[in-house]
């Protein structure tokens, strides 16, 4: 089956945002493309094993291989993207995804694939368990790896990952299996990370368990560095406010204007940023706008509401800028406002996630009065570190081991 072809690959592409000054020439940037051109152009007669019509159900033993693709034809070699904070690694993954001709791809922040691969582990251990007690006990466990990895190459021939990195022993134990079973369905992968493939998971425990994956991102990916002394993120927001007071229109503009040089838009261009949803434990969070790993919210959307942690985390791990709009100053009568506050800026921080706010009064200000006042002062001490350079230039994601 041959699948539609774009008219521009990455490479065209890309040349069209270095002609438009959306972006400038990188020499690190333009070998990456050519080997995602490289890529681009061998997906284009691959063989796609997606189908959204064969979704796998845990309730059915489906036979092996019945989603490997015919034919003898091997897996074009997938790429693995790594370097420092703001080289554009996200963004090359986003070009060559939105080009991409295959139908059946899905793009997804690493920890978040990962928090799924758990849940539908949990989903075939529980259902194991239930034929177990229906069989007396008689019936052994079959391990669900193999169909897991079934499932997920029925429904993508593509993989992107943003942001790849192991910090929990967990995901550590799962990846070597996980990854040989879907390489083994044909599945090609597309990776970014902020570290090379050897520094993965350092010094964590068993590592000796965790090597085999490394050796399958080496032998199944290309390996391409970004590590230029550009780093395009800061630079962008270097010489910008981060927090701005009071709410008014100035600042309302000013803030707008970071979002559009943060993301490469032209305000122009307002109407056309897209919004976005997260899945959130089954629930969908709604994002009003978001592009290049941005994301705008009111204060009122998501301190006012109902949200806890869980909603705070999945934001922190999918969006490396977030900005909020028109932060009150808090008393006893909008309290419990301050305790998401609280929670929602320490997510952030422990994921190293720029914050850039418009608010009522100055950080130091902003707590008047109520009985949280001592965690509120931890608050008050991190929005202010989150305005240092220091903080600026640190990588996005949670502290990973060393």
């Amino acid at each position: 089956m041959k699948h539609p072809i774009k008219e521009n690959g990455p490479e065209a592409e890309y040349q069209t945002l270095i002609q438009t000054g959306e972006l400038k020439p990188d020499a690190d940037q333009a070998r990456a493309v050519a080997s995602l051109e490289r890529l681009y152009r061998e997906l284009i007669n691959y063989p796609g094993i997606g189908n959204q019509s064969n979704r796998f159900s845990f309730k059915n033993w489906w036979p092996t291989g019945l989603f490997r693709r015919s034919g003898n034809k091997p897996a074009p070699k997938g790429i693995y993207l790594y370097g420092g904070v703001g080289r554009g690694k996200s963004m090359l993954m986003d070009l060559f995804y939105s080009v991409a001709s295959t139908t059946f791809k899905r793009r997804v922040h690493f920890h978040e694939f990962m928090l799924d691969i758990h849940a539908r582990l949990k989903q075939a251990h529980d259902l194991s368990a239930q034929k177990r007690m229906q069989r007396g006990g008689r019936a052994s466990a079959a391990d669900p790896i193999p169909l897991i990895a079934r499932q997920i190459a029925g429904e993508a021939t593509l993989l992107c990952f943003d942001e790849l990195q192991v910090t929990d022993i967990a995901d550590a134990m799962v990846l070597t299996r996980l990854f040989n079973a879907l390489f083994e369905q044909g599945v090609v992968v597309v990776a970014t990370s902020n570290r090379p493939p050897d520094d993965l998971y350092k010094h964590g425990l068993n590592r000796h368990r965790f090597l085999p994956f490394i050796e399958q991102i080496k032998e199944r990916l290309e390996l391409i560095p970004l590590e230029g002394p550009i780093d395009y993120r800061y630079n962008r927001l270097k010489g910008a406010e981060t927090y701005y007071f009071p709410v008014n229109e100035e600042t309302t503009a000013q803030l707008s204007a970071t979002f559009f040089r943060l993301t490469d838009r032209r305000v122009e261009d307002r109407a056309k940023v897209p919004s976005e949803t997260l899945n959130v434990q089954g629930r969908t969070l709604f994002v009003p706008k978001a592009a290049r790993g941005v994301a705008v919210f009111s204060f009122k959307r998501l301190c006012a509401n109902p949200l806890g942690p869980a909603d705070y985390l999945a934001i922190a791990r999918n969006y490396h800028t977030v900005i909020m709009v028109a932060i009150p100053q808090f008393t006893h009568e909008n309290s419990d406002q301050a305790k998401r506050f609280i929670t929602f800026i320490d997510a952030l921080y422990e994921h190293n996630v720029k914050f850039l706010c418009s608010a009522a009064v100055p950080p130091q200000s902003l707590y008047s009065g109520g009985g949280i006042g001592f965690e509120f002062e931890r608050t008050i001490s991190r929005l202010m570190e989150m305005q240092s350079e220091d903080y600026l230039t640190r990588g996005h994601g949670k502290a990973v081991i060393d």
